[in-house]
């Protein structure tokens, strides 16, 4: 079964277990007067709303590329996922709104047996309904299914902190309906504006994950031949579409034919293991050559007092020109144009016939 399919079928099964729940919940709170279980059944109901949201999205995110989206619509899933934190955040401030003035108000319920019964089994339901989703989600990278599958397992809790009070109620004739509510409201609150920002932070760009960026980086420079691995980018068009690019360090001796085996290798590879589409790039290095070496290891003496220098790559020395170039990756705080300056005066002081091209570059990878 494809990726689209398992996401639609999960989807349908938290939309018809929760239609069931709230049609249970709804009933018990309308009939006992409990506005903690009322609202449980909305939200259980926002949660059903979702799902057809998440449906929506990755039936619209599954079209084929074409010539205005070459890159595909994978990106949708973001969107679809920005709808489903709103509606979550909504179902919380109206429970929020609801439930404050049955603080201080409290109506009478009348809790049964029976009722408590269901209550309890709305508990288990959730809860394995939210393990199931979120694992889903998990396997096969749906940020939507994992972020439903976690506010599953929250109304799980949620929903035995009602029966709890339920209980209480039953026994002590103490009402906790509005405090309940506001716990409820708050925590959902919450899970909305989290599950908000993770997806905009994916729209947005966000840092590449650190251990992606290693792992990438180590096979890269398993190869033979390859120095280093710099500059690395992901650009995320989906959850199933990465393409980036990244800059490796070779001999300025290869010949075109080898560059081009080398880079081709390495494109394979790293889109067989990661699924990752990913350009080859070239920094050609002259060190092996005594001069170059030596106003290499000079400027690295330099860089060592400069804790807000991160990395320097890139080292080139055009013999002909007199003309040293190299990429410097400067902490965002640090004062960027101070540093470099600093770093080219020292460098003329000990070798003033040459001129100095520093690159500035962005601590976008680990």
């Amino acid at each position: 079964m494809d990726r689209d399919k398992k996401i639609i079928n999960t989807s349908i099964v938290g939309i018809v277990v929760n239609l069931i729940l709230v049609a249970f919940k709804a009933t018990i709170g309308i009939l006992v007067n409990s506005i903690a279980i009322t609202l449980d059944a909305i939200n259980n109901l926002t949660d059903a709303l979702s799902s057809i949201v998440t449906i929506i999205g990755t039936k619209l995110a599954g079209r084929a590329p074409d010539k205005d989206h070459p890159y595909g619509y994978g990106r949708i899933e973001y969107f679809s996922s920005v709808i489903v934190a709103v509606i979550v955040l909504w179902a919380g401030l109206t429970a929020l709104q609801e439930s404050f003035p049955k603080i201080f108000t409290p109506d009478v319920t009348g809790y049964t047996t029976v009722s408590l019964v269901i209550i309890a089994v709305a508990v288990v339901v959730k809860f394995v309904l939210g393990r199931y989703v979120k694992n889903v989600g998990e396997d096969i990278n749906s940020q939507a299914l994992i972020a439903s599958g976690s506010d599953a397992f929250f109304d799980s809790i949620l929903s035995l902190s009602t029966l709890v009070a339920a209980i209480i109620s039953l026994i002590w004739n103490i009402s906790l309906e509005g405090i309940l509510g506001v716990i409820i409201a708050i925590v959902i609150i919450k899970a909305s504006i989290e599950m908000l920002q993770e997806t905009v932070n994916s729209m947005l760009g966000s840092r590449i994950d650190h251990d992606l960026s290693v792992k990438l980086k180590d096979k890269i420079n398993s190869f033979d031949g390859v120095h280093g691995s710099y500059d690395l980018i992901i650009n995320d068009y989906g959850p199933e579409e990465s393409i980036g690019s990244v800059h490796i360090e070779v001999d300025d001796t290869l010949t075109a034919n080898q560059i081009h085996v080398l880079t081709n290798s390495i494109t394979m590879a790293i889109y067989e293991e990661f699924g990752v589409k990913l350009t080859v790039g070239i920094y050609a290095t002259n060190d092996s050559d005594e001069t170059v070496a030596k106003i290499k290891t000079h400027l690295k003496d330099i860089l060592s007092k400069y804790p807000e220098v991160l990395e320097m790559h890139g080292f080139y020395i055009y013999k002909n020109e007199n003309i040293v170039s190299f990429d410097l990756i400067v902490d965002f705080e640090a004062d960027r144009e101070q540093v470099k300056s600093e770093i080219i005066e020292q460098l003329k002081e000990k070798h003033p016939s040459y001129q100095y091209m520093i690159i500035d570059d962005y601590d976008i990878s680990d």
